[in-house]
């Protein structure tokens, strides 16, 4: 995984939210937030112009988390309102960390299945 240089996103602590409950396994809780911290990678080298580029990275992001939707409910879990609210929160503080507050959220997480 790239080094992240935007220090507030290398402070975030993504997914908060769910850790600590038991419906949420850590271990595909981790995952998603390695999805997250790839995404922000991806925006630092690529540094998308305008929104279509910034909704092109979060759309194959999105797509990995439609992935992970089969882990969580292998173990007993499932991407459901809490988790969504915190994963698409996730995405809008990602969005306005890059520079792009106009981004629209569920522009976002369009491809979500979940």
């Amino acid at each position: 995984m790239s080094t992240i240089v935007n220090q507030q996103v290398e402070e975030r602590v993504f997914l908060r939210a769910l850790y600590g409950s038991d419906y949420y396994p850590d271990r595909v809780l981790d995952k998603g937030r390695a999805i997250l911290r790839e995404l922000c990678a991806r925006i630092e080298a690529e540094k998308p112009a305008d929104l279509a580029a910034l909704y092109a990275l979060t759309e194959v992001a999105t797509e990995q988390f439609n992935d992970l939707e089969a882990e969580f409910e292998a173990e007993g879990s499932q991407i459901e309102t809490v988790a969504r609210e915190e994963i698409a929160e996730d995405f809008w503080f990602v969005a306005c960390a890059y520079g792009f507050a106009d981004a629209d959220v569920e522009k976002l997480i369009a491809a979500r299945e979940w």
